[in-house]
């Protein structure tokens, strides 16, 4: 790929960093990580960096070192705000970012998500997206009492029943997703007349029922929310492998990867170009962002030594799904523009500490990539779509409707 086509960059916000101990950092917020401005902070320094968007991690329960939900541990953060209600407190307070709040599909109605991102796209005039997650742990199950998740470990993952449990699931994520997308377009873009002097409102022609009915539920529609100043908020999901990847093709705008190499990451990227063949999207963009850890530092040795600081802290070497980079930002640039080569649009990186590793990527990365050439100078599109390349679809039920539109 030309270095003069630039690379997307996203950063995910969780707390206060990635790693375990990163709420012990010499410049880390502990006490306002449940406070608004904290996260109107981080967001903003990731809009001075002209990045893409944002993520906001999130979860139906409280974060654990356990894949059971079961953690003792009392030297570790805990707990979170609603992500789609933090987007839409910063929302206002920004104007150019993408917002990606996480909410999770698995015990979520469909209903409710497509509102609230909806929602949330017109509090931030088309800059709104979704990363859709499925939940796999017993604990969070347990909250609703309406099905029941088995426990299983890591060393499973490869057994017969582990993979069928994990089919099922995500079979009802791509379901849901369908949901969402059909609840977005019940509402033709000129539904809403407004007309005083004959007391119509909304057109009632232009409001359709999308009657989906799937083994796990069953929708009617329409939304109660008219269709997002989007259309189409773009849909993100984290892929770990091939049935994920064929979530991520069926039904995403972005799928978030973790290759360990440039070779994998090639790998993963015909994976997913062939499932979206398969799902007769060979034709859409969809976009594949490669997740990396990252700890910078003014030199390698600086950024290892933070990174062992933590680590003790912690009291064990900080391990991940992703691929762990430490060392400075014009190592990463190195990494990041030798990786794009493998076929990946974009890059999302987890600060390991916030806001240190997040202000290093926005004042230190980001300046080394615009001198290569490789990341814009400016922003120059007002939607989320508009920044990822996307275009305005057009509404599935409107008869007669245009082709897509320019983002």
């Amino acid at each position: 790929m030309s270095a003069a086509v630039p690379l997307h960059l996203a950063v995910a916000l969780d707390g206060a960093g990635w790693h375990p101990a990163a709420w012990r950092a010499p410049h880390a917020r502990p006490a306002e990580l449940f406070r608004p401005g904290y996260w109107v902070d981080l967001v903003r320094e990731a809009e001075r960096g002209l990045l893409d968007l944002v993520t906001i991690e999130d979860s139906l329960g409280p974060q654990s070192s356990r894949r059971d939900g079961h953690d003792d541990r009392t030297d570790q953060v805990r707990g979170r705000l609603d992500a789609v209600l933090v987007a839409a407190r910063v929302a206002p307070l920004t104007r150019h970012i993408g917002l990606v709040p996480t909410a999770t599909v698995t015990h979520t109605e469909p209903f409710h998500i497509s509102k609230a991102i909806a929602t949330l796209d017109y509090v931030s005039n088309g800059r709104a997206g979704w990363r859709a997650q499925v939940s796999g742990r017993p604990d969070e199950a347990a909250h609703f009492g309406r099905r029941t998740i088995p426990p299983f470990r890591i060393d499973d993952l490869d057994t017969p029943e582990v993979q069928d449990l994990l089919g099922e699931l995500f079979d009802e994520a791509a379901d849901h997703i369908e949901v969402v997308r059909r609840l977005w377009d019940s509402w033709e873009d000129d539904a809403e007349i407004r007309d005083a002097a004959t007391g119509r409102f909304i057109d009632r022609d232009k409001l359709h029922y999308i009657d989906f009915k799937g083994p796990k539920f069953s929708v009617k529609g329409p939304s109660i929310t008219p269709r997002p100043p989007q259309g189409q908020p773009p849909v993100s999901a984290l892929a770990h492998g091939g049935i994920a990847y064929r979530l991520g093709a069926r039904g995403a705008d972005i799928v978030y990867v973790t290759p360990s190499d440039a070779a994998h990451g090639a790998e993963i990227v015909r994976e997913i170009r062939a499932e979206q063949a398969v799902a007769g999207r060979a034709g859409e963009t969809v976009h594949v962002f490669a997740d990396l850890v990252v700890f910078l530092g003014d030199t390698p040795a600086a950024a290892r030594d933070r990174k062992a600081r933590l680590d003790d802290l912690a009291g064990a070497a900080f391990a991940s799904d992703a691929t762990v980079f430490t060392g400075t930002p014009q190592g990463l640039a190195d990494l990041l523009v030798e990786w794009r080569g493998a076929g990946l649009t974009g890059f999302r990186l987890r600060p390991g500490t916030l806001p240190d590793d997040l202000e290093a990527i926005t004042r230190a990365l980001v300046p080394e990539l615009q001198e290569r050439g490789a990341f814009r100078r400016g922003y120059e599109a007002t939607t989320l779509r508009g920044l990822l390349g996307l275009p305005r679809p057009a509404n599935r039920y409107a008869t007669g409707s245009d082709d897509e539109q320019a983002p």
